[in-house]
C-alpha cells in the first residue's frame, strides 16, 4: 500500500465537514468520523501504553503485541473510512484469533478471580484499564454503524479482554490487583 501526505493543512475541514477515504464528504458529528476518531483514540493511548511497558523493561513481547494491535486498529480504520466497497475488510478474522492467543497467553498464569477489582494497581495496569474502556466505547461506536463492521466488533470486544488480563499482568498476574471491597464509603 503506498500512502503520500503531502498536505497537512487543507482547510478542508473549515466548515465541519470532512472526507472519506472514496472521497465523499459528511460532517465530522457523523456516527462513522465518531467510530474512526474514536479509534484513532485507542490507538493514540496505546503509544503512551507501549512507552511504559518498553520503559518498565522486562515485557518485550507485550511491547510487541501493542505495536501489532495498533496496526490492526489501522486497518479497522481502513475499513471504516471507506464503507460499502464490496471489498475484503483489511481488518479480518486472523486478527481475531491472534488477539484470542494473546489473552490466552497472559491469561494462564492469572488465578481465578473472586472479587471485582478497581482499576490501578501499577502504572502500566492502570493504562490497561484505561484502554480496556476506551475499547469499550469504540464498540459501542461501531455498533452503531450501518452496515456494521462485524469483524471489527469482535475484535474490539476481544481486544478489552486483552486489555483486561493485560491489567492483571502488570499486577504481577493479579497478585498486586486493588479488589473492590463493596461499602468503604460508610
Amino acid at each position: 500500500m503506498s500512502i503520500r501526505l503531502d498536505r497537512i493543512v487543507t482547510r478542508g475541514g473549515d466548515q465541519g465537514q470532512t472526507s472519506l477515504g472514496d472521497g465523499s464528504r459528511v460532517s465530522k458529528d457523523c456516527a462513522r468520523i465518531e467510530a474512526m476518531g474514536t479509534v484513532d483514540e485507542l490507538n493514540a493511548l496505546l503509544g503512551v501504553l507501549e512507552y511504559h511497558v518498553r520503559m518498565d523493561g522486562n515485557t518485550s513481547s507485550i511491547s510487541s503485541d501493542i505495536r501489532q494491535i495498533q496496526s490492526c486498529l489501522f486497518d479497522l480504520g481502513a475499513d471504516l473510512c471507506i464503507p460499502d466497497t464490496g471489498r475484503p475488510p483489511a481488518l479480518t478474522e486472523k486478527a481475531v484469533f491472534w488477539i484470542e492467543a494473546c489473552i490466552e497467553r497472559l491469561r494462564v498464569a492469572q488465578p481465578e478471580l473472586r472479587s471485582f477489582i478497581l482499576p490501578g494497581g501499577s502504572l502500566i495496569s492502570a493504562h490497561a484499564h484505561l484502554a480496556r474502556t476506551v475499547t469499550r466505547r469504540a464498540e459501542r461506536r461501531l455498533i452503531s454503524l450501518e452496515p456494521r463492521p462485524a469483524e471489527g466488533i469482535r475484535f474490539l470486544n476481544r481486544l478489552s479482554d486483552y486489555f483486561f488480563v493485560l491489567a492483571r499482568h502488570a499486577n504481577e498476574d493479579g497478585a498486586q490487583d486493588v479488589l473492590w471491597q463493596p461499602g468503604q464509603w460508610k
